[in-house]
């Protein structure tokens, strides 16, 4: 069952509902060749004294054409008072708007030639869907992500 026919989960603010660590799970393919991303994402404030700066942090390993290497990515989030964002590249070039709001949305970005189309889909308090598709004269990429909560375990207290 693709994302897209699922019960969506709206969450009134998009950063509060992404913050924390997140396990990520992504198949790649590109014009007929497969792999795979496996990791952690994490969101958080990108410094202690801006809030509405944030950070969108993956590391994990890509298997593609029978190798694995490791593999990080950075992306900057703007928070905004009617509770979407809008996401940045590290070097702060514009991305796309994010509006979970309502469970889904859809982003699109324009790179050169390229057209890139992600879809956002929320399912629970604890897990997300995200479908890349990229078209282009020399691209033809689909990248199927889902992202689940990573629930740290509690610490012990002292003097229990």
């Amino acid at each position: 069952m693709s994302s897209s026919s699922l019960p969506v989960h709206p969450v009134p603010d998009t950063l509060a509902y992404l913050a924390g660590a997140w396990s990520v799970q992504r198949e790649l393919s590109d014009g007929g060749h497969t792999g795979s991303f496996t990791g952690r994402a994490e969101f958080r404030i990108a410094n202690g004294d801006e809030a509405d700066e944030w950070l969108h942090v993956e590391e994990g390993a890509v298997e593609w054409g029978g190798a694995t290497r490791q593999a990080t990515r950075t992306l900057r989030m703007q928070a905004l008072p009617d509770g979407t964002a809008e996401v940045s590249f590290s070097d702060g070039r514009p991305f796309h708007a994010l509006d979970l709001r309502r469970g889904r949305w859809t982003a699109v970005h324009q790179c050169a030639a390229d057209r890139y189309e992600g879809t956002f889909t929320v399912l629970s308090p604890d897990e997300w869907h995200l479908r890349w598709a990229v078209r282009g004269p020399a691209k033809d990429q689909l990248l199927t992500s889902v992202y689940r909560r990573v629930r740290e375990p509690a610490q012990p207290q002292e003097g229990r």
